[in-house]
C-alpha cells in the first residue's frame, strides 16, 4: 500500500521533432488522458484526471513531471480541482516538475475552488537547467457556502520553489486562512474574492514583452474593477497578480497573456484547453 491517494510519474522527451512519453505511470486517484497534439509543431498535451471528483478529508497525491531536453509539453486539468471539507486532515498535493536544457513545460490547470471548512496546501517545486522555459499559472476560487459566506474555507496554502541549475530562484508562498485572518481586507484580498497569478522563466524574456503584457492586461481587464501587477523576477522572466470578483475575469486576462506568450517565444497560437 502507498500512502498516496494517488500518484502520476510523467516522462518526456523529443523525437525527430516530436515530443513522445518516454515513461507514464499512474495509480489510485490520479489518471492522464492520450496524449494530443493540436497542430503539426510537435509540442504535445496531456490532460490530468481526478476519477474521484474532488479532494477530500486527507487525501494526498504526487507528480513527477521530467521534461528531457528540447521536449516541448503543456499539463493541464480536465476540470476544477475541487476541495471540500477535511474535518480532521489537510488535503495536499505534491508536484516536482523537472526541465533539462531546451524544454518548454507548461502547467495550466483549471482553477482550484476551495469549499466551506476546507484545509488545502499544495508545494510545487521546479528544477531547471539553463535554457529551459516554464511557465504555470493558478487561480483560486472561493467554493459555495450554506450562509453565503466569500471565504468560508478554513485555510489554503499555496507554495511554489523554482530552482535554475541548483540554485534558488523564486519562492512563492500564498496563504489565505479565513479562519484566523480577515483575508478580504487590507493587506489581503482587499475586497476583492478571487486570485489569480502567472510565472514565467526563460531567457526569451525582454523588457519589451513585459510592457506588452501590462498593456494587454489594462485592456483585458474590461470595464469591471480588477487589480494586477507584473513584476520581474530574480532570473530571467516574470510574475503576474490578479485581484477581481470572478473566475471568467481572471481567465480571460491569463489567457490573453499567455497567448502572447506563445507566439513570442514558441511562434504558435495556443489552442483552447478547455471543454466548456
Amino acid at each position: 500500500m502507498t500512502k498516496w491517494t494517488g500518484e502520476l510519474n510523467l516522462s518526456l522527451e523529443d523525437r525527430a521533432g516530436k515530443t513522445v512519453a518516454r515513461n507514464v505511470y499512474f495509480q489510485g486517484a490520479f489518471k492522464v488522458m492520450r496524449p494530443i497534439y493540436h497542430d503539426d509543431s510537435g509540442k504535445v498535451c496531456y490532460y490530468l484526471l481526478n476519477p474521484g471528483g474532488g479532494y477530500l478529508d486527507g487525501d494526498r497525491y504526487r507528480m513527477d513531471i521530467t521534461a528531457e531536453p528540447d521536449a516541448r509539453v503543456t499539463l493541464t486539468t480536465q476540470g476544477a480541482t475541487k476541495v471540500y471539507k477535511t474535518p480532521k486532515d489537510h488535503a495536499y498535493q505534491e508536484t516536482t516538475m523537472t526541465l533539462k536544457a531546451g524544454s518548454y513545460l507548461e502547467y495550466l490547470p483549471d482553477p482550484l475552488i476551495a469549499y466551506k471548512d476546507a484545509v488545502y496546501r499544495q508545494k510545487n517545486v521546479v528544477s531547471m537547467e539553463s535554457g529551459a522555459t516554464f511557465l504555470y499559472t493558478d487561480i483560486l476560487t472561493p467554493g459555495w457556502s450554506p450562509d453565503g459566506g466569500q471565504f468560508a474555507f478554513n485555510s489554503v496554502r499555496l507554495i511554489n520553489e523554482i530552482y535554475v541549475d541548483g540554485e534558488p530562484a523564486v519562492f512563492d508562498n500564498i496563504r489565505l486562512s479565513p479562519a484566523d485572518q480577515k483575508v478580504g481586507g487590507l493587506g489581503f484580498m482587499e475586497g476583492y474574492t478571487h486570485l489569480g497569478s502567472m510565472i514565467a522563466i526563460g531567457e526569451q524574456t525582454t523588457d519589451d514583452l513585459i510592457d506588452g503584457l501590462h498593456d494587454l492586461l489594462a485592456k483585458s481587464s474590461g470595464e469591471d474593477q480588477v487589480k494586477f501587477g507584473i513584476s520581474r523576477l530574480a532570473v530571467p522572466g516574470f510574475s503576474i497578480r490578479i485581484l477581481a470578483r470572478s473566475t471568467g475575469r481572471i481567465e480571460k486576462m491569463l489567457n490573453a497573456c499567455h497567448k502572447r506568450i506563445s507566439e513570442e517565444w514558441l511562434g504558435l497560437t495556443p489552442a483552447s484547453l478547455r471543454k466548456y
